[in-house]
């Protein structure tokens, strides 16, 4: 009988760990993988619409530094108050961006994007350059010519401390669902 009462209370103890591996494994992947934002305004557009929610990688940037190309949600000038806004990495740290003539120059080269992106009418406070600190980032909208991105005061370069995450996949509208490029 005390063996059997002794086999009972360990497969308990067996079945509560297990799900409480589950469950912290669980938390572990939404809080690096799932946390969501949203969208505001038209600045990303053809890549994100207004209203479009989308998953972050909190997890990526622990190890790593944001990449030029990269989408990004941050807090602009780290206020905690303020909603987030998602934008596209163009500038690194240690580099100095100009935007002149609706070209993009880092360190004084001209810089060829992959994407077709509208040409820019406003180089905004990048016309004289702008270089960058050890843990600053330049980011533009991909909709250049209705975007507040570093380009503009509000939002100025993006310190690493006000990074939130890298912007992965847009989960709705469906008719949006995908993987972020």
């Amino acid at each position: 009988m005390t063996t059997k009462k002794h086999s009972i209370f360990r497969n308990i103890l067996l079945w509560a760990f297990e799900i409480l591996v589950v469950i912290l494994f669980a938390y572990v992947v939404v809080y690096f993988f799932g946390q969501t934002r949203t969208n505001i305004g038209q600045s990303m557009d053809t890549t994100l619409s207004g209203g479009d929610t989308v998953l972050l990688n909190t997890f990526v940037y622990q190890f790593g530094s944001p990449q030029r190309g990269d989408v990004i949600a941050f807090k602009p000038n780290g206020s905690t108050t303020a909603y987030t806004s998602i934008k596209r990495v163009i500038g690194l740290p240690g580099e100095t961006i100009q935007i002149k003539d609706g070209m993009i120059y880092i360190d004084g080269e001209v810089y060829i994007e992959e994407q077709n992106y509208p040409v820019m009418t406003n180089g905004g406070m990048a016309e004289d350059g702008i270089t960058l600190g050890d843990r600053e980032y330049f980011v533009l909208g991909d909709n250049r010519n209705n975007s507040e991105d570093s380009r503009f005061a509000d939002v100025g370069v993006v310190s690493s401390d006000y990074i939130e995450g890298k912007v992965w996949y847009v989960i709705s509208p469906s008719s949006h669902r995908g993987f972020v490029r």
